[in-house]
């Protein structure tokens, strides 16, 4: 675990709240996430999850509460909302490479343009993290012609291009092969093992066993329950966790 500044949490979602017309999809969630830290979202459908994740950089507006990344309150818009969302990497279920740019084009983009990054430094630095993830072969290609799993990875290697602050995972696995699944768990994994602060909503629960350091467990459009993986898995506390886990764990 890296250690804290000034002991502020990395990431501090007080009092949310979020409605879509007369459906109230996050009801006072209050979550702090420290530097370092692998949290696990996990839910039934239409708990929440996703929505919470979007509100982070501001891809979903909140209607009440306040949300601040690294001691600074996220903007509404503007400038300064950009540069903090690119202290936010995101990778969602669609990978949203541009179709029309090479592998090594789709992560340099963002360092050159918003970092200000020279084209050969940002080069060198996406054949490093295009390596880290197992596809520093497929560089010259265009994403059509990479597998699911392998274009999932190339989005990974974007984000991380940005030397974001914290990572957002909005089931990254879900629109893929299950041969694909673990081949990108695996990245997950190790950038956890690495120190990366991730908040990461998934179905996947060996994932959140093996890298989290805390699930977070969403029913309603509320957090019903938080605790270290191993607690929740064997000893959840509220009966919302328990039906969850019977359903998923026993089929």
């Amino acid at each position: 675990m890296t250690s804290r500044t000034n002991g502020e949490p990395l990431v501090r979602l007080a009092g949310i709240n979020k409605w879509f017309g007369d459906l109230h999809v996050l009801q006072d969630i209050d979550l702090s996430i420290d530097r370092g830290e692998v949290v696990v979202v996990i839910g039934p459908s239409g708990s929440g999850k996703s929505t919470l994740c979007r509100t982070i950089n501001r891809l979903e507006a909140i209607d009440r509460g306040e949300i601040t990344i690294d001691g600074q309150r996220l903007p509404e818009e503007g400038k300064e909302l950009a540069r903090l969302r690119s202290d936010v990497g995101m990778v969602f279920q669609s990978f949203n490479l541009f179709a029309h740019k090479t592998i090594l084009e789709n992560v340099t983009l963002g360092p050159i343009k918003v970092r200000k990054q020279s084209k050969a430094d940002a080069e060198k630095r996406a054949r490093e993290l295009l390596d880290r993830v197992g596809v520093g072969a497929q560089a010259d290609k265009y994403p059509a012609q990479l597998s699911g799993g392998q274009q999932q990875r190339v989005a990974i290697a974007r984000a991380l291009a940005m030397d974001p602050k914290v990572m957002l995972f909005d089931e990254p696995t879900s629109a893929l092969d299950p041969e694909m699944i673990n081949e990108v768990l695996d990245v997950m994994t190790s950038l956890a093992r690495d120190g990366m602060t991730m908040i990461v909503v998934t179905h996947e629960m060996g994932f959140a066993r093996r890298a989290a350091n805390r699930v977070v467990f969403m029913d309603g459009g509320r957090v019903v329950e938080s605790a270290e993986p191993e607690t929740f898995f064997t000893n959840p506390t509220s009966d919302r966790a328990k039906d969850f886990l019977s359903k998923i764990l026993n089929h």
